[in-house]
């Protein structure tokens, strides 16, 4: 049962309501449009709603902002686990660092990447400020973490340094693919196969 900010049950027209502008909040966190900061205020514009309305549904903008994230954990998988089939070192980690490029491109991710931006970057301040938001992004972490986990499981090398990739390649593949996004003369496909050599270097 899904229930408002106010504490009362949402009928058929209040779901379609909610799940419209939770579905603008992530179209204009994806793609925030030209010369405009992505706000509540923004999307309930965008939503063709009132702002009485985010309060009915939100409660405000932290209520909003956690309900986009826990609609994306619930509905979008970063990636799949790995097949457990056994490959190369290599090739095994050629396919990880694909396969999360590719999931760091979809409007999902794009939409929390930007959404983090936008919220306080201090932890503190952000759990003070955005306390829903917080534990949204906490959980969120955790699904990508045992994402992570789940593609690099059952390979023989040695734990403690793929506990490190773990560690620093969601960050690595974030970095890059913000700058695969700039204009850039660099070449990202041959930095990502550098990184992959490098993983496999480190790892052997």
């Amino acid at each position: 049962m899904v229930v408002s900010a106010k504490g009362t049950r949402l009928n058929r027209r209040g779901l379609q309501t909610r799940l419209h502008m939770i579905d603008v909040a992530i179209r204009c966190l994806a793609a925030p449009p030209e010369g405009e900061q992505v706000s509540a205020n923004l999307v309930a514009r965008e939503a063709g709603v009132t702002w009485g309305t985010v309060q009915h549904q939100f409660g405000d903008a932290d209520g909003l902002w956690a309900a986009v994230l826990e609609h994306i954990l619930t509905e979008w998988q970063p990636v799949h686990a790995a097949t457990g089939d056994p490959e190369p070192l290599a090739s095994r980690i050629d396919a990880i660092v694909t396969r999360f490029w590719r999931s760091l491109a979809a409007p999902q991710a794009r939409a929390v990447g930007n959404l983090r931006q936008l919220l306080p970057g201090n932890r503190s301040e952000l759990e003070l400020a955005f306390p829903h938001s917080a534990a949204a992004i906490a959980a969120w972490d955790r699904a990508w973490t045992e994402a992570y986990a789940g593609a690099l499981a059952g390979l023989d090398v040695d734990e403690e340094k793929l506990h490190r990739v773990r560690i620093f390649l969601p960050g690595a593949l974030r970095g890059m693919r913000a700058e695969s996004e700039l204009s850039t003369y660099f070449d990202i496909d041959e930095g990502r196969r550098g990184m992959v050599e490098a993983i496999v270097a480190y790892l052997s």
